[in-house]
């Protein structure tokens, strides 16, 4: 196995309160594969991203839990790896395409800084060589003259290309593990396509593992061996990919497919989850879904947290319907 998180919990202190942003996660990555991770805004999929990657704001900790990776055989505790040895890992063993290039890339420095940046300090090696190792893997995702663009800066890439730079910049040092926090939402479908194609390819190439992290369940589909459904902190289902789709057993996984529209099936009106997301500085009680759930159990799911129950092989759902204390529920 190359990652498993064990019981994660990242919780942000404000002055208003505790947000418990990831509240007891699970979930493994094996080599080569791909894990999709989907949930609607504020589930705390970016934040289970940035807590491996160990970029949380001031704010933000890793309270408990624990992020074991297989680093060259070895397993370590990624959580509690002191800063300087988790900047061996990152860069070089787990790399991150974040949601929005422009903010990622520094706006005053080239595109080939950046990229060779990470790779002499990982590597070693001269400027000059992690320059032309830059310019072939500016090559590799498909940037037009790469010799030019190198001394390019972000703002002259279009929104497609500085996707690409920085896919570049994240397998530039061959990482095991690719962190992909919605690589496409900012991209039109043409380009999305690509960008996906492309990673499809890298990770072919390297067998890299990718986790996806979305909120189009069309790129899961697409992209995705094993998905995990996020909501409010939480891992509410976790399937093989296909098993999801065509067997969804949470109520809130139901929903999020019949709020897709399907091609060649018309319909007057896509469904809808009703309600809105609690505030995440104060969780209802119970299971965190039951406010919007049509299949609520009162007494029951409004008081107790559902336990985890497997349904099948490697499926797992969090729900009073399949497993736990029903007695007395109305």
């Amino acid at each position: 196995m190359l990652l498993s998180v064990k019981d994660l919990r990242t919780y942000f202190f404000t002055d208003e309160g505790t947000v418990k942003a990831v509240d007891g996660v699970d979930f493994e990555i094996e080599k080569g594969t791909t894990l999709g991770v989907v949930g609607e805004s504020g589930c705390g999929k970016s934040v289970t991203a940035r807590s491996i990657m160990r970029l949380l704001p001031k704010t933000g900790r890793i309270v408990s839990g624990e992020i074991l990776f297989n680093l060259n055989g070895q397993t370590v505790d990624i959580a509690k790896l002191p800063k300087e040895e988790m900047r061996k890992i990152r860069g070089r063993h787990i790399a991150m395409i974040f949601q929005e290039p422009m903010a990622a890339f520094s706006p005053v420095h080239t595109v080939g800084d950046q990229i060779t940046e990470a790779m002499m300090f990982h590597f070693g090696i001269s400027k000059e060589e992690a320059m032309q190792k830059a310019i072939e893997t500016l090559r590799r995702v498909g940037i037009p003259k790469p010799e030019q663009m190198i001394n390019a800066y972000p703002f002259e890439y279009s929104g497609g290309m500085r996707q690409r730079a920085m896919i570049a910049m994240a397998i530039s040092c061959n990482p095991d593990l690719l962190i992909a926090d919605e690589p496409t939402t900012a991209l039109d479908v043409t380009i999305q396509a690509q960008v996906l194609e492309l990673l499809r390819e890298l990770q072919r190439d390297y067998n890299m593992a990718i986790m996806m992290i979305t909120h189009n369940m069309g790129v899961i589909a697409e992209m995705a061996d094993h998905v995990v459904v996020m909501y409010l902190g939480k891992i509410l289902e976790s399937a093989p990919v296909e098993e999801l789709f065509y067997n969804p057993k949470h109520p809130y996984t139901m929903l999020l497919l019949r709020s897709i529209p399907v091609v060649g099936k018309r319909v007057e009106r896509l469904e809808v989850i009703k309600g809105d997301v609690p505030d995440p500085r104060n969780m209802p009680k119970g299971c965190r879904f039951h406010p919007r759930c049509p299949y609520l159990m009162r007494d029951l799911c409004d008081q107790k947290e559902p336990p985890t129950v497997e349904v099948s092989k490697d499926h797992k759902v969090s729900c009073f319907l399949y497993g736990g204390e029903r007695d007395g529920a109305s």
